[in-house]
């Protein structure tokens, strides 16, 4: 694509508002910027899009959202009559322009004659994935950047069982925007319009009574917190975002009477003003729960992420400091809690089944194992969590009754097919009563699955490479490992190097090649003679290549004795 080209035509536009044309001609001498503007659309995947908001053509803002939709439309538009009368539920997030690009969505799919279910205000992702499978919509639109940063907004998009789009129908949005003119292709009909005329229609509080129906039905041991709640106390924070207000009344409905929400971080925000990042997984985001916390004397605190499909905890520990629990951890200790609390109160389904993603803890498998359940891999993202547990139920095979990702993500029950922080935070609360009655925290009762099942211990390396020149950077970097893999790492011999884009495993010491079950995506595994597994893939929502070390010790030093020796060899990966 000729950047110069792209660039002058939104100048030479005349849709764009006076301030979105000032914006472009203040970059007019400056090649780098409007290269990194225009060289080329954001790539339409299967979660969407995702990028910084600005104008031009590979940024988030209002053309680039109708453009997408727009594309999205003729594919539903394809599926014929019935699809369209289905409908899309469209919702959004707490990001800057969130109703504004919802509401563009919106009056793209009316304007095609798509009927449309669009939230009065921000709600959790999981709910608008609830949503298309409560209301038979063919398809569903979330804004959404999940937990990015401030700058970045997304649009991600959702087939009719509630799962982010299959890849045949990304493929086919991919090749429906490649022929639509981003100003002249479009088709808009007024919002009010919409609504008058039956395409548009606004969800409230009855979709969040629905869904939080089926939340409360995931309980497994109604007990727990009543039993406990007269002393049992807990933070929570929504880090400005969705959760504020599903989160607090689900735990209220479960019984929780000391539920502190930190009041700032409250405050429905985009531009998140207490934290440099709001994201669980970053343990400088909770300096004002961990306040609160200390001041009220309470064990566990909460938070979710800004789209509320994103969980990670803190507990306390017997030195009185607040320790963050790891994605990975939180994932065992409920799986664990989940699986035992089933066989308890007689809900264990036969042939349980829990879900995991290949980046994540083997210790789940021991885990489920132990407790007489499956654990199946699956690539990283709950489209595939999602496809799993399709195929799994579909043939009878199994009933899952956990699936989760080592980034904090949860998913629980029948009614969605996403990540769930909402659902997420009530069964581990339940679980933090359930041990708080026995005297223990949760991390006693992961100390205790480390002595059972060994001292399982992950670490995730993000090497951040911006801008066009860490495009090329990374592809290099997956180019080299894959046609030049390793014979050792820190010392420790390759026993076997796995690639997923063509499902391909290597025996490093006879050449022998066969294949496996997953193939498809751009991941690498190196799997080492002591136990350790090493996975290097490029993140889908950002510019970094992620590099996993799975590992096993001994003992807890020893863990952390291989945690860090592989990622002084991660670190040489950068020069």
């Amino acid at each position: 694509m000729d950047y110069q080209k792209e660039y002058q035509k939104w100048l030479d536009s005349d849709v764009l508002t006076a301030e979105e044309h000032a914006e472009l001609e203040a970059i007019r001498n400056d090649p780098k910027e409007i290269e990194s503007r225009f060289y080329g659309p954001l790539e339409f995947g299967t979660a969407g899009l995702r990028g910084t908001m600005a104008m031009g053509l590979h940024h988030m803002n209002l053309y680039v959202v109708r453009h997408a939709t727009q594309g999205f439309a003729n594919v539903i538009c394809a599926e014929g009559e019935q699809a369209k009368e289905r409908g899309v539920a469209i919702c959004m997030d707490c990001r800057l322009h969130g109703m504004e690009f919802a509401r563009a969505a919106a009056e793209v799919c009316a304007a095609a004659g798509i009927k449309v279910r669009i939230f009065d205000a921000l709600r959790p992702t999981p709910e608008l994935s609830f949503a298309v499978r409560h209301y038979g919509c063919q398809a569903g639109i979330n804004v959404t950047a999940s937990h990015n940063p401030k700058e970045y907004n997304g649009y991600k998009v959702y087939w009719e069982d509630g799962a982010q789009l299959p890849p045949q129908h990304a493929d086919a949005i991919a090749r429906e925007l490649e022929t639509i003119d981003i100003f002249t292709g479009v088709k808009t009909m007024p919002y009010d319009e919409a609504v008058k005329a039956g395409l548009i229609t606004v969800m409230g509080e009855e979709t969040d009574e629905a869904f939080l129906k089926e939340a409360m039905a995931m309980t497994v041991d109604a007990g727990a917190i009543p039993a406990v709640a007269d002393s049992f106390k807990l933070v929570y924070t929504p880090f400005h975002g969705c959760g504020h207000k599903l989160v607090p009344e689900a735990l209220k409905r479960a019984g929780v009477k000391h539920l502190l929400c930190e009041p700032k971080q409250m405050v429905i925000d985009g531009s998140f003003p207490t934290v440099k990042s709001p994201n669980p997984e970053n343990p400088e985001g909770f300096y004002l729960a961990v306040e609160l916390a200390k001041a009220n004397d309470v064990d566990f605190i909460l938070g979710t992420d800004p789209d509320s499909d994103r969980v990670g905890i803190m507990v306390r520990d017997k030195d009185g400091e607040y320790k963050v629990m790891t994605g990975n951890q939180t994932g065992v200790v409920l799986l664990d809690y989940m699986l035992g609390a089933m066989e308890r109160t007689g809900k264990l389904p036969a042939n349980p089944v829990a879900l995991k993603t290949i980046v994540t803890t083997e210790m789940a498998k021991a885990v489920a194992e132990s407790c007489g359940a499956a654990c199946f891999d699956t690539f990283t993202g709950f489209k595939f969590i999602a496809e799993k547990k399709n195929a799994l139920e579909g043939s009878g095979e199994g009933k899952v009754v956990f699936s989760y990702e080592e980034s904090y993500g949860y998913m629980l029950g029948d009614f969605v097919r996403d990540k769930d922080a909402v659902t997420a935070s009530l069964l581990l609360t339940e679980m933090a009563a359930y041990y708080y009655a026995k005297g223990m925290t949760v991390l006693d009762a992961l100390q205790a699955l480390y002595e059972k099942h060994g001292f399982y211990g992950e670490k995730t390396h993000n090497l951040v490479m911006p801008g066009l020149d860490g495009l090329a950077d990374m592809a290099k970097l997956m180019k080299g490992l894959r046609e030049n893999p390793p014979a050792d790492i820190a010392g420790v011999r390759v026993s076997q190097f796995k690639d997923y884009a063509d499902g391909s495993v290597l025996d490093c010491a006879t050449g022998a090649k066969t294949s496996m079950e997953l193939s498809g995506s751009n991941v690498l595994r190196f799997e080492l003679a002591d136990g350790t597994s090493i996975i290097v893939r490029p993140s889908g929502t950002e510019p970094k290549i992620k590099v996993y070390i799975l590992t096993k010790g001994a003992d807890a030093q020893a863990r952390e004795a291989n945690i860090a020796k592989y990622g002084q060899w991660v670190d040489t990966l950068k020069k």
